[in-house]
């Protein structure tokens, strides 16, 4: 671990970006460069105290986990994340595996986005970053580890994460998220991950082993989905995909299909972060 060149990155990475770049007001009687370090942690997820510790050289090695929230809150390109990753002595993640970061282009366009929801996710279905709408729809997914990190495996296997939709719509949308798994697993034959994802799914789920032998294939690119949330109702979501050129990474964005929606979303915001099972 390079403690001092750790940083001194950091803290130039800091002091480089602007509020508005991650979602904050640009306030005219700020006096530090780029973001406060508070703001740092707060988009990270950890103390302010760790924070100053970091830019000090006087932390720990920080974890994977805590290096990833970094990255994601500070914006930072692929080859300046792989370079954050060698500085506090990680191998940074592969480039074409299932763990990785959410590319920053893509964290850009979330902030832009504001209050309309938006998701980052691979293409095996690992959330990588969520803004405030979407958390508001599905909860925080960020983070999950082990087969429960990728969209298909919580499906299949967890009932109560099939419960943010309604009951009438779940062979529906098994068949899109099977059919786009066979796409995945074309595009990217050979990967052991898929292989042993897909095998996982045909051992826990009977409805996943008969949809899979029936070898439907579609990339979900427009959809919609009826999210069931306890205090506002019934919410009807277009749902738009944009990817990444090499179909790596997708961004969703969900707008509400009809003015009812647009009013029980409104209110939803204004009644804040729910806790229930996290689905998309």
């Amino acid at each position: 671990m390079q403690r001092d060149e750790l940083a001194d990155f950091l803290r130039r990475r800091r002091e480089a970006i602007r509020p508005a770049e991650v979602g904050l007001a640009d306030g005219r009687r700020r006096r530090t460069a780029g973001l406060r370090r508070e703001e740092v942690a707060m988009l990270a997820g950890m103390s302010v105290d760790y924070v100053v510790r970091l830019e000090q050289g006087r932390s720990s090695q920080p974890s994977t986990q805590l290096l990833g929230a970094l990255a994601r809150a500070l914006r930072l390109s692929d080859d300046e994340r792989d370079h954050l990753f060698h500085l506090a002595g990680h191998q940074p993640p592969p480039a074409d595996g299932t763990a990785r970061l959410a590319r920053a282009g893509l964290l850009r366009m979330l902030d832009l986005l504001g209050d309309t929801p938006a998701i980052v996710l691979s293409d095996l279905g690992e959330t990588l970053a969520q803004n405030r709408g979407a958390m508001l729809l599905s909860g925080d997914q960020v983070g999950l580890e082990g087969d429960r990190r990728y969209h298909a495996y919580r499906w299949f296997t967890d009932p109560v994460a099939r419960a943010v939709h309604p009951s009438e719509d779940e062979e529906r949308h098994s068949r899109v998220i099977v059919a786009d798994l066979r796409a995945v697993a074309g595009r990217r034959h050979g990967d052991p991950t898929i292989a042993r994802l897909v095998a996982r799914l045909n051992a826990e789920s009977e409805t996943f082993r008969r949809l899979w032998a029936e070898h439907e294939v579609a990339v979900r690119r427009f959809d919609h989905k009826t999210f069931v949330n306890s205090r506002v109702g019934p919410l009807l979501m277009h749902c738009e995909t944009l990817v990444t050129p090499d179909l790596g990474q997708l961004l969703l964005v969900l707008t509400p299909a009809d003015d009812d929606t647009r009013e029980r979303f409104d209110l939803l915001r204004v009644v804040g972060l729910q806790e229930f099972a996290a689905e998309v």
